[in-house]
Protein backbone atom coordinates (compact mmCIF):
# COMPACT_ATOMS: atom_id res chain seq x y z
CA UNK A 1 0.00 0.00 0.00
CA UNK A 2 1.18 3.35 -0.87
CA UNK A 3 1.33 6.30 1.31
CA UNK A 4 -1.30 8.23 -0.57
CA UNK A 5 -3.59 4.79 -0.07
CA UNK A 6 -2.70 4.64 3.11
CA UNK A 7 -4.53 7.76 4.12
CA UNK A 8 -7.18 7.11 2.52
CA UNK A 9 -10.80 5.95 4.91
CA UNK A 10 -13.97 5.12 3.80
CA UNK A 11 -15.01 5.03 7.16
CA UNK A 12 -16.53 1.79 8.92
CA UNK A 13 -17.99 0.36 5.44
CA UNK A 14 -18.19 1.42 1.72
CA UNK A 15 -21.08 0.91 -0.41
CA UNK A 16 -20.55 0.84 -3.82
CA UNK A 17 -22.89 1.12 -6.79
CA UNK A 18 -21.17 0.86 -10.18
CA UNK A 19 -23.49 2.07 -13.23
CA UNK A 20 -23.08 0.47 -16.15
CA UNK A 21 -24.87 -0.14 -19.56
CA UNK A 22 -24.29 -3.72 -21.54
CA UNK A 23 -20.95 -4.75 -22.93
CA UNK A 24 -19.01 -2.72 -21.07
CA UNK A 25 -16.85 -5.06 -19.25
CA UNK A 26 -18.77 -5.05 -16.28
CA UNK A 27 -18.79 -8.32 -14.92
CA UNK A 28 -14.80 -8.76 -15.19
CA UNK A 29 -14.52 -5.45 -13.01
CA UNK A 30 -16.96 -6.87 -10.38
CA UNK A 31 -14.60 -9.89 -10.73
CA UNK A 32 -11.61 -7.15 -9.85
CA UNK A 33 -13.54 -6.11 -6.53
CA UNK A 34 -14.33 -9.57 -5.34
CA UNK A 35 -11.17 -10.75 -5.44
CA UNK A 36 -10.60 -8.46 -2.13
CA UNK A 37 -10.57 -9.98 0.76
CA UNK A 38 -12.48 -7.11 2.09
CA UNK A 39 -15.21 -6.84 -0.25
CA UNK A 40 -18.71 -8.67 -0.92
CA UNK A 41 -20.41 -7.92 -4.48
CA UNK A 42 -23.74 -8.13 -5.86
CA UNK A 43 -24.45 -8.51 -9.20
CA UNK A 44 -27.30 -6.63 -11.63
CA UNK A 45 -29.74 -6.35 -7.79
CA UNK A 46 -32.30 -5.16 -10.20
CA UNK A 47 -32.54 -7.14 -12.89
CA UNK A 48 -34.90 -9.35 -11.49
CA UNK A 49 -37.26 -6.16 -10.61
CA UNK A 50 -36.84 -4.69 -14.37
CA UNK A 51 -38.08 -7.56 -15.58
CA UNK A 52 -40.91 -8.50 -13.52
CA UNK A 53 -41.92 -4.96 -14.00
CA UNK A 54 -41.36 -4.61 -18.43
CA UNK A 55 -42.24 -8.03 -19.03
CA UNK A 56 -39.57 -7.92 -21.35
CA UNK A 57 -38.28 -11.87 -21.96
CA UNK A 58 -34.66 -12.13 -21.53
CA UNK A 59 -32.95 -15.59 -21.47
CA UNK A 60 -33.37 -17.50 -18.39
CA UNK A 61 -36.08 -14.93 -17.39
CA UNK A 62 -38.04 -16.65 -15.13
CA UNK A 63 -35.22 -18.17 -13.32
CA UNK A 64 -33.40 -14.28 -12.81
CA UNK A 65 -37.34 -13.75 -11.34
CA UNK A 66 -37.00 -16.62 -9.11
CA UNK A 67 -33.48 -15.62 -7.70
CA UNK A 68 -34.11 -12.05 -6.47
CA UNK A 69 -36.65 -9.40 -4.74
CA UNK A 70 -38.81 -7.70 -7.10
CA UNK A 71 -39.46 -5.28 -4.97
CA UNK A 72 -37.03 -2.19 -5.33
CA UNK A 73 -37.55 -1.25 -2.13
CA UNK A 74 -36.34 -4.78 -0.87
CA UNK A 75 -33.06 -4.23 -2.90
CA UNK A 76 -32.12 -0.66 -1.93
CA UNK A 77 -32.84 -1.42 1.65
CA UNK A 78 -30.31 -4.40 1.85
CA UNK A 79 -27.25 -2.47 -0.42
CA UNK A 80 -27.98 0.50 1.29
CA UNK A 81 -28.18 -0.87 5.47
CA UNK A 82 -27.87 -4.31 5.25
CA UNK A 83 -25.15 -6.27 7.56
CA UNK A 84 -21.87 -7.34 5.71
CA UNK A 85 -19.96 -10.13 6.42
CA UNK A 86 -17.07 -10.64 8.79
CA UNK A 87 -14.18 -8.86 7.93
CA UNK A 88 -15.73 -7.39 4.81
CA UNK A 89 -15.75 -3.60 4.67
CA UNK A 90 -16.75 -2.64 1.03
CA UNK A 91 -20.42 -3.59 -0.49
CA UNK A 92 -19.56 -3.32 -4.25
CA UNK A 93 -23.10 -3.67 -6.61
CA UNK A 94 -22.56 -4.02 -10.33
CA UNK A 95 -25.65 -2.26 -11.89
CA UNK A 96 -27.33 -1.81 -15.33
CA UNK A 97 -28.49 1.47 -15.96
CA UNK A 98 -32.02 0.53 -17.85
CA UNK A 99 -32.39 -1.14 -14.46
CA UNK A 100 -33.28 1.92 -12.79
CA UNK A 101 -36.77 2.43 -14.27
CA UNK A 102 -38.67 5.68 -13.53
CA UNK A 103 -40.32 3.91 -10.42
CA UNK A 104 -37.56 3.57 -8.68
CA UNK A 105 -37.11 7.00 -5.78
CA UNK A 106 -34.09 8.46 -6.72
CA UNK A 107 -33.40 9.08 -3.05
CA UNK A 108 -33.05 5.77 -1.74
CA UNK A 109 -29.62 6.01 -4.09
CA UNK A 110 -28.42 9.04 -1.81
CA UNK A 111 -26.86 6.55 1.13
CA UNK A 112 -24.39 4.92 -2.12
CA UNK A 113 -20.98 5.88 -3.49
CA UNK A 114 -22.20 6.25 -6.97
CA UNK A 115 -19.05 5.30 -9.90
CA UNK A 116 -19.89 4.79 -13.56
CA UNK A 117 -18.43 2.45 -16.38
CA UNK A 118 -18.54 3.51 -20.36
CA UNK A 119 -17.98 2.71 -23.30
CA UNK A 120 -17.75 4.60 -26.17
CA UNK A 121 -21.15 4.22 -27.65
CA UNK A 122 -20.29 2.57 -31.54
CA UNK A 123 -18.02 0.11 -30.19
CA UNK A 124 -20.85 -0.55 -27.35
CA UNK A 125 -23.44 -0.96 -30.31
CA UNK A 126 -20.92 -2.67 -32.55
CA UNK A 127 -20.48 -5.59 -29.96
CA UNK A 128 -24.03 -5.57 -28.61
CA UNK A 129 -25.44 -6.09 -31.64
CA UNK A 130 -24.25 -9.62 -32.05
CA UNK A 131 -26.22 -10.46 -29.21
CA UNK A 132 -29.42 -7.92 -29.60
CA UNK A 133 -30.06 -7.09 -32.98
CA UNK A 134 -32.55 -3.89 -32.48
CA UNK A 135 -31.55 -2.33 -29.09
CA UNK A 136 -32.99 0.70 -28.42
CA UNK A 137 -31.80 4.16 -26.38
CA UNK A 138 -33.32 2.71 -23.17
CA UNK A 139 -31.28 -0.39 -23.49
CA UNK A 140 -28.22 1.03 -23.81
CA UNK A 141 -28.75 3.21 -20.16
CA UNK A 142 -26.89 5.95 -20.99
CA UNK A 143 -29.84 8.66 -20.26
CA UNK A 144 -30.48 7.14 -17.33
CA UNK A 145 -26.52 7.03 -16.28
CA UNK A 146 -26.27 10.52 -17.50
CA UNK A 147 -29.12 11.39 -15.17
CA UNK A 148 -27.52 9.63 -11.79
CA UNK A 149 -24.24 11.44 -12.81
CA UNK A 150 -25.93 14.72 -12.44
CA UNK A 151 -27.42 13.42 -9.39
CA UNK A 152 -24.84 12.27 -7.47
CA UNK A 153 -21.80 12.67 -9.37
CA UNK A 154 -18.88 9.97 -8.46
CA UNK A 155 -16.14 8.63 -10.98
CA UNK A 156 -16.40 8.24 -14.42
CA UNK A 157 -14.28 4.72 -16.33
CA UNK A 158 -13.86 4.88 -19.49
CA UNK A 159 -13.41 0.87 -20.19
CA UNK A 160 -10.90 1.82 -22.95
CA UNK A 161 -8.78 3.18 -20.19
CA UNK A 162 -9.41 0.52 -17.92
CA UNK A 163 -8.02 -2.29 -20.53
CA UNK A 164 -5.25 -0.06 -21.71
CA UNK A 165 -3.31 0.93 -17.99
CA UNK A 166 -5.51 -1.53 -15.49
CA UNK A 167 -3.48 -0.74 -12.39
CA UNK A 168 -3.33 3.09 -12.84
CA UNK A 169 -7.32 3.29 -13.27
CA UNK A 170 -8.01 1.21 -11.04
CA UNK A 171 -5.67 3.19 -8.71
CA UNK A 172 -7.48 6.44 -9.15
CA UNK A 173 -11.22 4.63 -9.06
CA UNK A 174 -10.35 2.97 -5.28
CA UNK A 175 -8.52 7.24 -4.96
CA UNK A 176 -11.92 8.59 -6.10
CA UNK A 177 -14.17 6.38 -3.59
CA UNK A 178 -11.98 6.32 -0.30
CA UNK A 179 -10.61 3.10 -0.37
CA UNK A 180 -7.54 1.46 -0.48
CA UNK A 181 -6.04 0.25 -3.80
CA UNK A 182 -5.34 -3.90 -3.77
CA UNK A 183 -3.04 -4.90 -5.98
CA UNK A 184 -5.26 -8.66 -6.11
CA UNK A 185 -7.99 -6.12 -7.89
CA UNK A 186 -5.80 -6.90 -11.41
CA UNK A 187 -5.76 -10.69 -11.28
CA UNK A 188 -8.43 -13.50 -10.15
CA UNK A 189 -8.55 -17.14 -10.80
CA UNK A 190 -10.75 -18.46 -13.56
CA UNK A 191 -14.50 -19.87 -13.57
CA UNK A 192 -17.73 -19.20 -12.14
CA UNK A 193 -18.42 -17.77 -8.88
CA UNK A 194 -21.62 -18.52 -6.24
CA UNK A 195 -22.32 -14.72 -6.57
CA UNK A 196 -22.77 -14.49 -10.50
CA UNK A 197 -25.84 -14.14 -11.30
CA UNK A 198 -28.34 -17.22 -12.69
CA UNK A 199 -27.93 -15.28 -16.05
CA UNK A 200 -24.19 -16.37 -16.22
CA UNK A 201 -24.62 -19.09 -18.84
CA UNK A 202 -26.21 -17.01 -21.23
CA UNK A 203 -23.56 -13.72 -21.00
CA UNK A 204 -20.53 -14.70 -18.55
CA UNK A 205 -18.31 -17.43 -21.12
CA UNK A 206 -15.77 -14.86 -21.52
CA UNK A 207 -15.45 -13.75 -18.48
CA UNK A 208 -15.80 -16.92 -16.37
CA UNK A 209 -12.23 -17.72 -18.84
CA UNK A 210 -10.58 -14.68 -18.08
CA UNK A 211 -7.70 -14.34 -15.35
CA UNK A 212 -7.69 -10.53 -15.59
CA UNK A 213 -8.25 -7.53 -18.50
CA UNK A 214 -7.78 -8.20 -21.45
CA UNK A 215 -5.63 -5.19 -23.33
CA UNK A 216 -8.25 -3.20 -25.30
CA UNK A 217 -9.07 -4.36 -28.92
CA UNK A 218 -11.32 -2.60 -30.85
CA UNK A 219 -14.51 -4.26 -32.60
CA UNK A 220 -13.60 -6.76 -35.00
CA UNK A 221 -16.73 -5.70 -36.97
CA UNK A 222 -18.09 -2.30 -37.97
CA UNK A 223 -21.51 -0.37 -36.56
CA UNK A 224 -24.26 -2.01 -38.92
CA UNK A 225 -25.41 1.06 -40.66
CA UNK A 226 -28.87 0.72 -39.27
CA UNK A 227 -27.65 1.34 -35.75
CA UNK A 228 -25.76 4.72 -36.72
CA UNK A 229 -28.83 7.02 -35.72
CA UNK A 230 -29.10 4.76 -32.05
CA UNK A 231 -24.89 6.24 -31.52
CA UNK A 232 -25.76 9.08 -32.74
CA UNK A 233 -28.77 9.81 -30.37
CA UNK A 234 -26.17 8.09 -27.52
CA UNK A 235 -23.88 11.02 -28.01
CA UNK A 236 -24.74 13.41 -26.32
CA UNK A 237 -25.22 11.21 -23.13
CA UNK A 238 -21.70 9.91 -23.70
CA UNK A 239 -19.79 13.18 -24.36
CA UNK A 240 -21.39 14.68 -21.08
CA UNK A 241 -20.17 11.69 -19.03
CA UNK A 242 -16.68 11.02 -20.59
CA UNK A 243 -15.82 14.92 -20.01
CA UNK A 244 -15.50 13.71 -16.64
CA UNK A 245 -13.59 10.25 -16.52
CA UNK A 246 -10.83 9.27 -14.45
CA UNK A 247 -7.40 9.00 -15.89
CA UNK A 248 -3.96 7.60 -14.78
CA UNK A 249 -2.98 11.48 -14.58
CA UNK A 250 -5.98 12.32 -12.41
CA UNK A 251 -4.24 10.14 -9.57
CA UNK A 252 -0.54 11.50 -10.29
CA UNK A 253 -2.21 15.24 -9.71
CA UNK A 254 -4.09 13.87 -6.55
CA UNK A 255 -0.80 12.71 -5.20
CA UNK A 256 0.80 16.26 -6.00
CA UNK A 257 -1.76 18.11 -4.45
CA UNK A 258 -1.00 16.24 -1.16
CA UNK A 259 2.74 16.42 -1.37
CA UNK A 260 3.27 13.04 -2.30
CA UNK A 261 5.23 11.51 -5.17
Amino acid sequence: MTDVDARVRGGPDARIAMWSGPRTVSTALMRAWENRPDTVVCDEPLYAFYLDRTGIGHPGRDAVIASQPTDWRVVLARLTSGPLPPGVTISYAKHMTHHLLPEVDRAALAPLRHAHLIRDPRELLASYARVRTEPDLDDLGLRQQAEIYERFGGPVVDSRDLLTDPEGILRTLCLALEVPFDGRMLSWPAGPRDSDGVWAPYWYGCVQASTGFAAYRPPAEPLPARLEPLAGRCMPYFGRLHDHRITSQSRREARGAAGLR
